[in-house]
């Protein structure tokens, strides 16, 4: 069993697929530029504009990356209509989720769970819910980011796709800056402004976007899937003056936060 603040959690093993070098490294720096945004951006919400972007694996990665380098954080699973994060970590034994506590079926410290990973504690969606907007306009779900800012350094959400709901736009009122997953040569312009429009009118930041399985010619001629520096064709304007300079900022994107995936 895992334990927070004095409470005993239910601990679970994650199922991670080893990543490559090259992997590993674009998700040191996608965190490095994370922490550059400022320490007041803790709870990061996490969207696409459609389903299988690549979204949950992103956010996976970025907790773990966090946790490795000792900082505490939690993966909140905010997908109470079509969760996936259970069935891709592996997850077993989880009775309990997000969706139980928000209706208040339990208390918070029944949902949230340890993991095989030092500082890395996972909160999972539960069964799907048939009111998911009200659940999360709730003050349940305002109280519960509240007591999470008091023990994590970082809150990593996993939201729905907000070009198919709208749930991504109201956990943005609660959180402190939002990442939009764009997979490469899928996703149209008018599809990826519409989302950062909709987060932006809910009030929460948009730091940046992270290009997703980018096609990328090795020295041998093939083609692979790559974690690294790419220039997107989506334009970012962000609220404050980017703290990156020092980094390769691809020409076309002016964004306090970028590094395709």
């Amino acid at each position: 069993m895992g334990k927070k603040a004095g409470v005993l959690l239910k601990k679970v093993n994650l199922s991670i697929e080893k990543k490559s070098y090259g992997v590993r490294e674009a998700i040191r720096t996608l965190r490095t530029n994370l922490q550059f945004c400022g320490d007041d951006k803790r709870v990061i919400l996490v969207t696409s504009c459609v389903p299988r972007e690549g979204k949950s694996s992103v956010s996976v990665a970025l907790a773990e990356s966090i946790a490795d380098m000792g900082k505490s954080v939690i993966l909140v699973d905010a997908d109470i209509r079509n969760s996936v994060m259970a069935s891709k970590l592996q997850i077993t034994g989880a009775d309990k989720g997000l969706s139980h506590f928000l209706s208040g079926q339990c208390v918070l410290a029944d949902v949230i769970m340890a993991t095989n990973i030092p500082k890395f504690h996972i909160l999972l969606s539960g069964p799907e819910a048939p009111n998911p907007t009200e659940l999360l306009e709730s003050k349940r779900f305002t109280g519960m980011l509240e007591s999470m800012k008091n023990v994590y350094d970082y809150i990593i959400i996993d939201c729905p796709p907000l070009g198919l709901v709208i749930d991504a736009a109201i956990i943005g009122h609660q959180s402190d800056g939002a990442i939009i997953v764009v997979e490469a040569g899928k996703t149209k312009y008018r599809l990826v402004q519409n989302v950062k429009d909709q987060l932006e009118n809910s009030g929460v930041s948009v730091l940046g976007v992270v290009l997703n399985k980018v096609e990328r010619k090795n020295q041998k001629g093939y083609y692979n899937k790559y974690y690294g520096s790419q220039c997107c064709q989506v334009k970012f304007q962000c609220r404050q003056k980017s703290a990156l300079q020092p980094f390769y900022m691809p020409p076309c994107v002016n964004t306090c936060l970028f590094f395709a995936i």
